[in-house]
């Protein structure tokens, strides 16, 4: 646990010292802000209308302007973890460092759980940010607390899955760009399949329906959390982590 910490510490260090968390604070503040300022805004307009024109209509905060959010800012997400994730093992290549880090006293597994727990941090950085949006509108407002605490557990998983495999394809190539580019042509794919839907529901539809990380985030969004979501984040990361130790073995040996 010693090992895993110090090299999380160490990736943390080379994130804030470098302008690149600054970058992805930045960029994800900007557009938390601006979507939540845009929906709020769309949802006070339209209880005013309503209350001008005479026509009651069920407004909750919640479903009109947090899940949006919520939603928008899941797709921000998807092109900001690649940037997270593409560094870890990559620039050790890049930099010649990554046989002296094969060859340490230390187990791979420490390696790849410290360096995608140092991703898994930095995400939580900017899903902090967006806390932060949704304080005013509990000041201000009234929404139901549950929904939004599932939510961001459901979105932390589903960050931490995706850096996963960021992580993996980080060891597969010593270009930030070629591992940035491929970890996010993943995410995408993991994103859209349950598109597949709209085919039919043959068994082939809902075995890639369930693959699809959206999929899952449905009842986080509603304040459920279910264990079948639960086993399945889980699976993925361990999946990914596997891959990533496996690919660091072999990195270890032609060291």
């Amino acid at each position: 646990m010693r090992n895993i910490w110090t090299i999380c510490r160490r990736e943390l260090y080379a994130y804030f010292v470098s302008p690149i968390a600054w970058v992805l604070l930045a960029i994800f503040a900007v557009l938390s802000g601006y979507f939540t300022y845009i929906i709020s805004y769309a949802f006070v307009r339209a209880q005013l209308e309503s209350t001008m024109s005479g026509q009651s209509f069920p407004m909750n905060v919640n479903e009109q302007v947090m899940g949006p959010v919520f939603s928008n800012m899941g797709v921000v997400a998807l092109f900001l973890i690649p940037l997270i994730s593409m560094r870890l093992f990559a620039e050790e290549k890049r930099q010649g460092t990554i046989e002296l880090l094969a060859t340490s006293p230390v187990h791979d597994i420490e390696i790849v759980i410290g360096k995608w727990l140092s991703a898994v941090i930095m995400y939580g950085a900017l899903l902090v940010v967006l806390l932060i949006d949704y304080s005013f509108l509990f000041l201000y407002g009234n929404p139901d607390w549950k929904p939004v605490a599932t939510g961001f557990l459901g979105a932390l998983l589903q960050g931490a899955c995706l850096l996963a495999f960021g992580t993996f394809i980080s060891t597969l190539t010593r270009n930030q760009i070629v591992a940035g580019a491929v970890g996010f042509a993943l995410a995408l794919v993991l994103w859209i399949l349950n598109w597949t839907t709209s085919f039919g529901n043959s068994a082939t539809v809902q075995v890639l329906n369930y693959l699809s990380i959206v999929s899952h985030m449905d009842s986080f969004t509603r304040g459920v959390i279910d264990t079948k979501d639960i086993v399945y984040y889980c699976s993925m990361i361990f999946l990914g982590l596997f891959l990533t130790a496996r690919s660091l073995e072999s990195s270890r040996w032609r060291a």
